[in-house]
C-alpha cells in the first residue's frame, strides 16, 4: 500500500522537485498492469520532451557535429538501456506501481518498464512545471553522461566510416556480395566479401546476419587500408 503523499517524497529526494499535482506523477509511476490511470500517454509526451531537451544540449555541446553525429550521440542517451540505467540510479523501480503479475516476474527491474516510466515522469514534469522545470531535472540527470560521450566519429559503424573514407577521396563505394550461407534457418552464418576495385582490395567477413557480416568485412577493409599502403598509390 502506497503512502498518501506517494510519490511526493521520492520526487523531492531524488529529483529535487516539489510537485503541484501528485495525480500526474502517480499516473507516471503506474504501469498499465496495475489498476487506475497508467503512464502510457505520459510516456508518449515525455519521450518527445526528453528528445527535445537532449537534442538541445547536444547541439550546444558538439558545435561541429553533423546531423548524423548528433543522432548517434542522442541514441547513446535516450535509448532503452541508458534510460533504464538512469532510472535505476534514481530508485525508480522501487516506487513504481505494478500489477501482481509484473511484481512476481520482477518487472520493477525490467529495462523497458524502467525506461518507459522515466519518460512518463518527464512528461509529468513538463505538464506540472513547464519546459523550464523539466529541463532543469533532465540537465542534472544527463549532464555527466553528456560529458562522457565519445567523439562522434567513434560512434560510426564500419560501413559508414569506410563509405566516408572512400567518398572523401572521390573513390567508388565498396561492393558487398554474399559468398556463402551456412547452417539452419534459425542459426545461419553469412560470409560476405567487400571489394574496393580502385584500391585493388578485397576482404571477407562472417556474421550471424548479412548486415553483421558486411560490418565485419568493412572493419577488415578499414584495418587493411590503415595498416598497409594502397597498391595503386591512393592515400
Amino acid at each position: 500500500m502506497r503512502s498518501v503523499d506517494w510519490p511526493g517524497r521520492w520526487l523531492q529526494d531524488r529529483l529535487g522537485y516539489e510537485p503541484r499535482d501528485l495525480a500526474l506523477f502517480r499516473a507516471a509511476l503506474t504501469h498499465r498492469s496495475a489498476s487506475g490511470p497508467n503512464n502510457e500517454r505520459l510516456e508518449f509526451l515525455g519521450d518527445a520532451v526528453l528528445n527535445l531537451i537532449i537534442a538541445h544540449h547536444l547541439y550546444a555541446a558538439f558545435p561541429q557535429a553533423s546531423e548524423g553525429d548528433l543522432s548517434r550521440l542522442r541514441a547513446r542517451l535516450v535509448s532503452r538501456e541508458p534510460l533504464a540505467e538512469v532510472a535505476l540510479t534514481l530508485g525508480l523501480g522501487e516506487t513504481l506501481q505494478l500489477g501482481s503479475g509484473e511484481l512476481r516476474s520482477g518487472g520493477f527491474r525490467r529495462q523497458s518498464i524502467l525506461a518507459d516510466a522515466l519518460e512518463a515522469v518527464c512528461g509529468a514534469l513538463f505538464l506540472d512545471g513547464g519546459l523550464a522545470a523539466v529541463e532543469r531535472v533532465i540537465a542534472r540527470l544527463f549532464a555527466p553522461r553528456i560529458a562522457e560521450l565519445p567523439d562522434p566519429e567513434a560512434l560510426k559503424d564500419a560501413k559508414t566510416r569506410l563509405q566516408e573514407y572512400l567518398q572523401s577521396r572521390n573513390l567508388a563505394l565498396p561492393r558487398y556480395a554474399v559468398l556463402n550461407i551456412e547452417g539452419e534457418d534459425h542459426a545461419q552464418t553469412f560470409e560476405v566479401s567487400c571489394e574496393v576495385p580502385e584500391l585493388g582490395r578485397r576482404v571477407q567477413g562472417r556474421g550471424s546476419s548479412r548486415r553483421r557480416a558486411e560490418q565485419k568485412a568493412a572493419e577488415c577493409m578499414l584495418t587493411q587500408i590503415e595498416t598497409s599502403p594502397a597498391p595503386d598509390g591512393h592515400a
